[in-house]
Parts: structure tokens; C-alpha cells; sequence
């Protein structure tokens, strides 16, 4: 992380609401768990933040978007390696994004891991904007909400704030991985079954 919890806290005690938007915009996981912490202290309105919170995830989402969009390859080989992203694997999501792109943006989205590769994928086929908009808020909603909540609940049970979020970034990315996992296995089974009906 770039930026320390101490610093995110400090500055969202100093200035509350204008900063939380461009924070989240960088750093948008772990201030948003941050974010549910001060809503636990009182510091924070829920329904304040949670808007900031989501307004500002989309924007930076925005961001990658147009990098794919209007960058194209040329701007993944000379930024892909700041963000961890490899020509390789844009290719392959771009081809399969090209096929659901729905379901591979919110899963993008709620994966977070592969989030930035989805992300530019989305610009590099040119993916409406609406759309792109629409199921990247669809996917961010539960997200930020759940980011919140793990913040809101579980933030005052740590004296250190950064293995804390730690913990919860793997937790977070855990369940996620399972729910990939059953989501493919089912999806198999279920396509196998109707080939053997056939």
C-alpha cells in the first residue's frame, strides 16, 4: 500500500467527505474498509459515504476503461507493468470478455485481482460506455457494500490497522475464489448434463 493507514485516517479525521472521494479513487479497497471503520465510530454517515464510495470506485474503474479504449496496446506496453498487467493476459480476457461481457466485467469487479486486466479488456473491445457503466455499478454496489461492512464490524477487533486489512483482503479474496470455483464447476456440470439430454 502507498499510502499508510495512519496517513488515510489522518486525513479523513482533517477532512472528511472531500477527501474520502479521491482516496478512494486511489487506494479504493483499503480506504473503503477504512471508510466502514470511521462509520463504526460515529466520524462518518453511512449514507454519505456509501455513494462517495461507490461514485469514486467507478471513477477510477473509468479510468482503466479508457486506458484500453483509447490506448490500446501501445499504452499496456508502456503502463501494463505499473498496474500488473501483461499483454498475454489482456488477450485472453479480451477474447473471452468478447463472448459474456457482462458476466466477466461484475466478476472482474468482485474478484478485484483481475479487475484491472477486465477493466482495460472492456475498452479494448469497445464496450458501449452505458454498459460499461451499468454492470460495472451493478458489480460495485455489493462490493463497496461488503467492503464497508467488513470495516463497520470488524475494524475495532484490530490495534493494527494494517494487518487488519491484510486479513481481511484475503479473506475477501478467498471467498471469492470459491465462489469462482463452484460458480465454474456448476456451470460445467450443468453443461455436460444437457450434452448427455442431448
Amino acid at each position: 500500500m502507498s499510502i499508510t493507514t495512519a496517513t488515510v485516517i489522518g486525513w479523513l479525521l482533517a477532512y472528511r467527505y472531500l477527501i474520502l472521494f479521491p482516496l478512494v479513487l486511489i487506494e479504493g479497497p483499503i480506504v473503503t474498509i477504512i471508510a466502514g471503520f470511521m462509520i463504526s465510530l460515529g466520524q462518518f454517515n453511512f449514507f454519505i459515504t456509501y455513494p462517495l464510495v461507490v461514485v469514486g470506485d467507478i471513477a477510477g474503474d473509468l479510468f482503466m476503461y479508457a486506458q484500453g479504449r483509447w490506448g490500446g496496446k501501445p499504452a499496456i506496453r508502456k503502463w501494463g507493468k505499473f498496474f500488473g498487467i501483461r499483454q498475454g493476459t489482456i488477450a485472453k480476457i479480451e477474447d473471452h470478455f468478447k463472448q459474456r461481457p457482462g458476466k466477466t466485467l461484475i466478476w472482474g469487479k468482485i474478484s478485484h485481482f483481475l479487475g484491472g486486466p477486465i477493466l482495460i479488456a472492456a475498452g479494448m473491445s469497445q464496450m458501449p460506455v452505458s454498459e460499461f457503466l451499468w454492470y460495472n455499478f451493478l458489480g460495485t454496489l455489493p462490493k463497496s457494500l461488503i467492503l464497508l461492512l467488513i470495516g463497520f464490524y470488524f475494524g475495532r477487533a484490530y490495534a493494527t490497522f494494517d494487518t487488519f486489512f491484510q486479513y481481511a483482503g484475503w479473506a475477501l479474496a478467498g471467498i471469492i475464489i470459491i465462489a469462482a470455483i463452484v460458480y465454474f464447476i456448476m456451470a460445467k456440470t450443468s453443461k455436460e448434463y444437457l450434452e448427455e439430454e442431448e
